[in-house]
């Protein structure tokens, strides 16, 4: 005669299912460990090659920083060969080499601007340029500053349109940034010589609402009085 069948409680039937996933997982382990530890050596690698590459940039930079530190005198200076070339006799190593040897880092990057400025000074307005369009760090003033060292080079070369739209990009990159209303008025004055007068009157009008102390604020009635 058969037996009826016992019925499982919920309680037995959970241990079952545990006891099936213990079992499922033993044998996926056993089949496929070799490739479970080759994922795991390989993830290993990458966090220590990360990790490294930080390490190394990071110091990379802080080298970056005390390079620009020793130059930085001679760019306030107006020594802008020397400050370029580096000095003879010293441990100044110069802009340019510091910018070949550290772009890429923070200071290398911010050192790219102070490079393209002292071509400027100097009249390479080529090179200025440049090394301004080749900024790629992540500080908003120096990314205004490269705008606009951009927008310079091409209102100087008669792109006016080109230069008013850079400058205009320079202002947004930070509300606090005190070229910011000199930015504006070079944007004001570029659309000026290319017609755009109702887009230049929009900028001058926020310059005089926007940065009554400025320099720029002192510059802005005679234009504004060219349109009107």
């Amino acid at each position: 005669m058969l037996q009826k069948k016992k019925k499982l409680s919920k309680k037995e039937i959970k241990e079952d299912k545990l006891i099936n996933l213990y079992k499922s997982s033993v044998d996926f382990f056993e089949n496929y460990q070799s490739k479970i530890f080759i994922y795991l050596g390989v993830i290993a690698v990458v966090a220590v090659a990360v990790y490294f590459y930080l390490n190394q940039k990071s110091m990379n930079d802080n080298k970056a920083a005390l390079e620009l530190s020793r130059i930085m005198p001679l760019f306030d200076q107006g020594a802008y060969l020397e400050a370029i070339e580096g000095k003879q006799g010293t441990k100044i190593m110069g802009l340019k080499n510091l910018v070949e040897e550290y772009s890429g880092t923070e200071n290398g990057e911010t050192a790219k601007i102070y490079l393209a400025d002292c071509y400027s000074f100097l009249g390479n307005y080529e090179e200025a340029y440049k090394y301004y369009e080749d900024y790629n760090g992540s500080i908003d003033y120096f990314e205004a500053a490269s705008l606009a060292g951009q927008a310079s080079y091409y209102a100087m070369n008669g792109d006016y349109e080109k230069a008013a739209n850079l400058y205009m990009n320079a202002s947004k990159q930070s509300n606090v940034n005190s070229q910011n209303p000199d930015y504006l008025l070079n944007a004001g004055i570029c659309f000026l010589k290319v017609g755009e007068n109702s887009e230049a009157k929009i900028l001058f009008n926020k310059i005089k609402e926007d940065y009554s102390t400025s320099l720029a604020y002192k510059e802005v009635d005679k234009y504004l009085a060219a349109i009107n």
